[in-house]
């Protein structure tokens, strides 16, 4: 057994051992994502449910937080996890406040905390992301479960964020520090009821959960957004800035991470992104940041009953195309320590 075997088995009387998966990479000497699995003898001698996983992280949650902190991402496999609702004790078996999820993907309540993940059509990429990071309050972690893994595609690739901004500042130095510094406006366009043939069809009226205008204004702003009603279709376009292309978060070891959305919005149907004054953002930047994302995105094979941890503040996320069925619920938790 390797040092960081070791390690994990003596968290909880040996309960968690370290698994692989493939397409697991190294990244500063940390396993991403983290595997843990149940330790051999635990699974031999006793069989392993959900149960027995919910009472170690209740045990050992701080001890977990660090982990999803160092490694950017925890895999949990192998431990029976069977619904939403024995992955509803999961997530409370992790202490974290819960946060509403404000978006434009369409999403339905499940039980508890629980609702699906973007429920737009599977055969289409939903693309690398930070949950919610245009808002005010955005996720911590976000906790994503395989309740049916597809039949082929349907990964959940991510992307350590500081990689992104390492390499970016290596090719564009100049254009990266001009847009922390000057900031960005991101604008999107909503119509009012959900189109779930769409993966960014969330409704204002679902999405600021009142169909009257002046309340979701007031909400809006509170979110931090301008709002333009569209009176043609009765929707609406939401404004967001200025935001920072970068962000520094405690505890993630001075890592500067690409905690925007520039490359999603950039030049799309519904929405735009620009620097904060309106000029344009240079296509090709955009474009070779793309390139980037994708060439350090990590992804694995779901397998039924992974439940996956994501430090929201140091990874993308998105979703591969994939085959039907497939099922993945998600929860999404707060910030445990104050970000400024």
């Amino acid at each position: 057994m390797g040092e960081a075997a070791a390690d994990v088995a003596a968290s909880y009387e040996g309960f968690f051992g370290v698994g692989e998966c493939k397409g697991q990479v190294v990244i500063d000497g940390e396993q991403v994502p983290l595997v843990l699995t149940p330790a051999q003898a635990q699974a031999q001698d006793q069989g392993v449910d959900h149960s027995a996983l919910v009472a170690a992280l209740k045990a050992q949650r701080g001890w977990v937080e660090e982990k999803v902190i160092a490694n950017s991402g925890v895999l949990l496999r192998g431990f029976g996890v069977r619904d939403a609702a024995e992955f509803d004790a999961v997530v409370d078996a992790l202490g974290w406040a819960d946060i509403r999820y404000v978006g434009p993907a369409p999403r339905t309540h499940v039980h508890g905390r629980i609702w699906t993940a973007n429920e737009g059509p599977l055969e289409e990429f939903i693309y690398y992301h930070h949950e919610m990071v245009l808002i005010k309050e955005f996720p911590g972690f976000v906790i994503l479960f395989c309740e049916t893994p597809p039949p082929e595609g349907g990964e959940t690739p991510f992307v350590p964020s500081f990689r992104v901004t390492e390499r970016a500042l290596q090719e564009f130095p100049d254009m990266v520090e001009q847009l922390d510094s000057k900031g960005l406006r991101y604008t999107f366009t909503a119509l009012s009821k959900d189109d779930t043939k769409s993966m960014r069809g969330r409704g204002w009226e679902d999405a600021f959960a009142t169909t009257d205008k002046a309340v979701a204004e007031q909400r809006a702003r509170a979110l931090g957004m301008d709002v333009e009603w569209l009176p043609e279709n009765g929707g609406v376009r939401t404004i967001l800035g200025p935001r920072k292309l970068t962000r520094v978060f405690p505890g993630r070891k001075g890592r500067r991470m690409w905690f925007n959305t520039v490359v999603g919005m950039h030049g799309k149907e519904l929405s735009s992104a620009a620097f904060a004054d309106g000029s344009e953002i240079p296509a090709d930047f955009v474009k070779r940041c793309g390139e980037i994302i994708e060439e350090e995105s990590i992804q694995f094979r779901w397998e039924k009953g992974d439940v996956l941890i994501l430090d929201n503040l140091a990874t993308l996320h998105g979703r591969r195309p994939s085959l039907p069925p497939r099922r993945v619920l998600v929860a999404t938790c707060k910030v445990t320590t104050p970000l400024d």
